[in-house]
């Protein structure tokens, strides 16, 4: 019997290890799949890691010890940084390409969005253009444009623009949908208890060292309610007492605030959504509703995500599966073998 190959799947925060979980569920029977939370083998990050700096990161040892409770909850093989287990892995399925660990050099490696990303800043421009790894940006505004993976699984035509012109190889980009994304008028089936509310989605802008004025956002979701219902869903990376806080001193006394529950079911049934830099943004969008973000609206239907019925993480998959057969030296494979590709449309003609 022919050795079974072997799988590695980074994961980061809870949408991107469950996004990974979904594309694993469709390789188990005829691969060997493992998971790790995202890690670097450079001294650099591993310094900023010891300093505490990046505990509000998917880096840090706090994200590790969720993503390894999730992975025993529902009996996942676990190896952190791929060498725990002695394993060779024949492909490498990444949630991020800010950081590229150099051990997968050689390893074929997949690139999967989870989710919107940051905005350009002058300083992430300044990393960018001085050729410096992603994670140096301090967000995630450079995530998808490292042009270090073989392939990049995208949301939408508008982020495979967007990461071509970040600096992706425009070849390399196949429009899959996005795990988590891609059935939003799914969330509308749900049991959250109110309805025809003003929600307002907060970002973990202070918790990754960025500027945000919490009261003069706060004031803004007062201003957009107009006397409506308003309820506060915290973003799961903020300092919630904090948060909480604020939202206490400056919003009207019968404000709701959540630090955690399901945040689309909460968009599907309100009728205002009022967003800081979430994707939570295109749910709403999706879903018909009116939409406040700091991005800018039109940008955003530009750029959201395909809707495919919940199919995205199956696509990955065949993706996947053909990479790690593929056994041409050259990686850039698809372009011209990938079964239904056209070179002249954005998605493939998938297989069963």
């Amino acid at each position: 019997m022919p050795k079974r190959k072997k799988i590695l799947f980074l994961t980061g925060s809870l949408n991107q290890t469950i996004q990974m979980h979904k594309i694993a569920s469709h390789l188990t029977f005829d691969y060997d799949c493992y998971f790790s939370q995202v890690f670097d083998d450079g001294m650099a990050v591993n310094l900023l890691i010891k300093s505490g700096l990046v505990e509000n990161t998917v880096i840090s040892d706090t994200y590790r010890e969720k993503a390894e409770n999730y992975y025993k909850h529902h009996g996942l093989q676990s190896d952190y940084r791929g060498e725990m287990l002695g394993n060779i892995y024949d492909l490498v399925v990444m949630c991020s390409d800010m950081i590229f660990p150099k051990k997968f050099k050689n390893t074929k490696t997949i690139f999967v969005q989870e989710g919107m990303t940051d905005p350009m800043t002058i300083w992430s421009k300044m990393v960018l253009s001085m050729g410096l790894p992603g994670y140096y940006a301090m967000s995630t505004a450079l995530n998808g444009a490292s042009n270090q993976c073989d392939i990049y699984c995208v949301a939408s035509q508008g982020y495979k623009d967007k990461f071509t012109g970040g600096g992706t190889d425009e070849s390399k980009i196949i429009v899959t949908g996005m795990p988590n994304f891609d059935d939003m008028h799914s969330y509308f089936n749900n049991h959250f208890p109110y309805k025809n509310y003003v929600l307002a989605a907060t970002s973990d802008i202070r918790e990754l060292y960025g500027f945000d004025n919490r009261k003069k956002f706060i004031k803004n979701c007062i201003k957009i309610a107009a006397g409506r219902q308003l309820i506060f869903k915290l973003h799961p990376n903020e300092l919630k007492e904090r948060a909480v806080s604020e939202i206490k001193k400056y919003a009207p006394a019968n404000s709701i605030i959540f630090t955690d529950g399901n945040a689309y079911h909460m968009v599907a049934n309100c009728n205002v959504l009022i967003t800081q830099y979430s994707t939570l943004s295109y749910v709403g969008l999706e879903l018909g509703k009116e939409v406040h973000s700091y991005f800018d609206i039109d940008e955003l239907k530009s750029l959201a995500p395909l809707q495919n019925k919940g199919t995205s993480a199956k696509k990955i998959a065949i993706i996947c599966r053909g990479y790690i057969e593929y056994t041409k030296q050259d990686k850039k494979y698809f372009t011209d073998n990938f079964p239904g590709l056209n070179k002249q449309h954005t998605e493939i003609a998938w297989a069963s």
